[in-house]
Formats: C-alpha cells, structure tokens, sequence
C-alpha cells in the first residue's frame, strides 16, 4: 500500500541548484530561517535611529536657545513695555517708550552718525578685501605668509587694536603722530581723540585695516572655487584682468559678496566697542552711535525700559536691512 508523503514542496533534499520556500539560504546578504519558522531581526543599520534618537539629540539645543535666546528676548519685550528703572519699582506704561523714540535728541543724533559712519566703512571694507584676496587666492610662494599677516588684525580684534591705538594716537608721543610729523603732514601735536571729525577719520581707519582681513577670506574660499578651466577659456577668448573679474569673477561671487556687505553692515550698526574705548562718545555725543546711546540710557541714566525699547527697534531695523540686502545682491538667474 502506498503512502502518502507529507513533505512539502522544497522541503527535501536540496537538488542542484534548487532551492525551497521554506529552506534555509546562506550566503552573503542572504536571509536565513531558524527552526521555529521566525525569520531572525534585520540588522540594524548604523545609519538610521528611532525618532526619539533625533528628539534626544536636538533636545540641549533647543533648550539652549530657549533659556539663553528666546526667554531674554520676550522678557526684553515685556521690559520695554514699562518704565523699568534697573533699580526700584516699575508699573506697565504701553507703547510710550515707542512713541518716544525719536524725541530724544541724543538718540536721534545717534542714528545719523551711525548711518554716516556705515556709510563710510563700507565701501572700503569690501573693495580693500577684494583686492587682498585677488592678491593671494593664487597658490604661489608666500601667499599662505600674507594671507596670515592680512589675517592678523582681525583676529587680535577691535577691542585690543582700540586700547593699542589710545596710546599711539596721543599727541606728541604717539606713533601715529610721529609718523605724520615724517612725512611732514602734521606737526606732531594732533589731539586725534578729543576732536569729532579727527576721531571719526581714526576709527575708520582702524576698523577697515581690522576688518578687511575677514572679507579677504570670505572672497578668497569663494574665487579659489571657480574652476580653472572657466579662466582658461576667458584666457583664450582674448579677455583681460578686468574683463576677466568683471564678467567671470564677480558674478561667480555674488553671494558671497553679498554676504561679507551684510557682515560689515550689521557690524557697524552694532558699533560699539572702539567708539567706548578711544572716544566714549564725545567729544560731548559728537561720535555717540545706537549701541552707545542704548547703554548710556540703560546703565548710565537708569531708563532700562526706554532702551531696550531702543534695541528692540535697532533689532528690527538691522532684521528689515538684512533681508533688503539679501534681496538687492540675491543672485539672478
């Protein structure tokens, strides 16, 4: 009597090259089965995680910017809504300290010195950078040596070059007087810090020589990404240096040019730090700017509520520049 076989298909003896549903496989990323019937966990790969992995990860961040970033700011906003007075009671008292902006001479004072002082730094910040960085973006004998002196200034930073320039701007012993009495300029008696214009003619300068060196790097990463074979083809179409910077250069880095303006705005509108040291806004508030006029009447007229009002519009202010620049230097198709 035959029997009947209770094996399924591909259960028995592997046949040549043959291999059942329900077999085990080997082999290099092969799948295998064990004897319960469960196929084992896949391996995890190490480049995936959970979500909560990703919530774990950002959670100090974000905390970080919430206590240090977001708290201050609303707080800020509360304050400038009263009379806060850094010392003593405070009561809420509306958009008053807006509505008063501009009724403060010194404030207003400030802002127009300011704007005139940006205007002034500029220009010269980016077109002195371009030229730094077209001077050592080639890769030749000595260039890594003068990016690093170019470079120098502003890593010792405005804070340290101000304090520096207090002692070499002082007439009769200085070095900046002493040098212009050599070349016959002045006669080395020059008080360079108490006179407004003089003060205002000093800082710039200081500032473009500190500053320069940042932008020289920011354009010098941004040329040394165009391809060579872009000039190459320039090279033999018949095309000069300045036909070359100004059709191929340039453009190719327009956003990064953009960048270093909006870098150097910003960084004069917040001045700050050289005006306290060399001039502390005088003489009288001739050379006071917003950051200047904001801590006066914050830490020095106790009107905490007033200025933070103050910041709050220069914030806004640099925000709606910020976003006018990345507009009129956006890149175009």
């Amino acid at each position: 009597m035959s029997t009947i076989s209770t094996r399924r298909p591909g259960d028995g003896r592997a046949g040549a090259g043959r291999t059942g549903p329900g077999r085990a496989r080997t082999g290099a990323g092969r799948p295998t089965v064990g004897r319960s019937g469960r196929r084992p966990a896949a391996p995890r790969n190490s480049l995936t995680h959970p979500p909560r992995t990703g919530a774990v990860l950002v959670t100090p961040a974000i905390l970080f910017v919430a206590v240090f970033v977001l708290a201050p700011l609303v707080f800020a906003l509360y304050i400038s809504f009263t009379n806060w007075p850094l010392i003593g009671p405070y009561r809420f008292i509306g958009l008053q300290n807006y509505l008063t902006l501009f009724q403060d001479p010194v404030f207003v004072h400030a802002i127009g010195y300011t704007l005139l002082y940006t205007a002034i730094v500029t220009v010269p910040i980016l077109a002195l950078g371009y030229f730094l960085a077209v001077l050592v973006r080639a890769r030749r004998r000595g260039s890594t040596f003068l990016r690093t002196v170019f470079f120098l200034p502003y890593v010792v930073g405005l804070t340290t070059l101000s304090f520096m320039l207090v002692l070499e701007a002082q007439p009769g012993s200085g070095a900046v007087n002493m040098v212009l009495r050599w070349l016959g300029i002045t006669d080395g008696s020059t008080a360079w810090l108490v006179n407004g214009p003089l003060a205002t003619v000093l800082i710039c300068v200081l500032v473009v020589w500190a500053v320069s060196g940042l932008t020289m790097v920011l354009l010098m990463s941004a040329m040394q990404g165009i391809p060579d074979e872009v000039y190459e083809s320039a090279q033999l179409e018949g095309a000069s240096w300045w036909q070359t910077e100004r059709m191929i250069t340039f453009p190719m880095i327009r956003s990064t040019v953009a960048l270093s303006v909006i870098i150097s705005v910003i960084g004069s509108l917040l001045a700050f730090n050289q005006f306290y040291i060399l001039t502390q806004g005088g003489p009288g508030t001739e050379t006071t700017t917003i950051v200047n006029a904001i801590y006066n009447r914050g830490f020095v007229n106790l009107q905490l509520g007033a200025a933070t009002a103050e910041s709050i519009a220069l914030v806004v202010v640099i925000a709606a520049v910020t976003v006018f620049q990345f507009w009129a230097l956006r890149e175009k198709d």
